[in-house]
């Protein structure tokens, strides 16, 4: 049920929304072309089945899961009140 001027499913809508922005930056992380025998990060060799399960491993696997773990900010707040635009 909407509330005030906003039509019904507005809220499913930003859902939807939210959800197709966050697989469109995913997919655009992912590694296309061809991929690396030595990692970019250290050097160390990326194993065969490193570069077989992630073609376009441009990364190890440690080198990697450290660029991952780091907080990422941005997107888009969709969300109407001004406390959610405080965070």
């Amino acid at each position: 049920m909407a509330s005030g001027w906003a039509p019904d499913g507005a809220v499913q809508d930003q859902i939807d929304d939210s959800i197709t922005d966050a697989v469109r930056v995913a997919r655009a992380k992912l590694p296309s072309g061809p991929g690396e025998t030595h990692c970019q990060v250290c050097g160390e060799e990326i194993p065969e089945a490193r570069r077989k399960a992630m073609p376009g491993a441009r990364t190890c696997v440690d080198c990697q899961s450290g660029i991952d773990s780091r907080p990422e900010f941005g997107g888009v707040n969709r969300s109407g009140s001004k406390d959610s635009q405080l965070k």
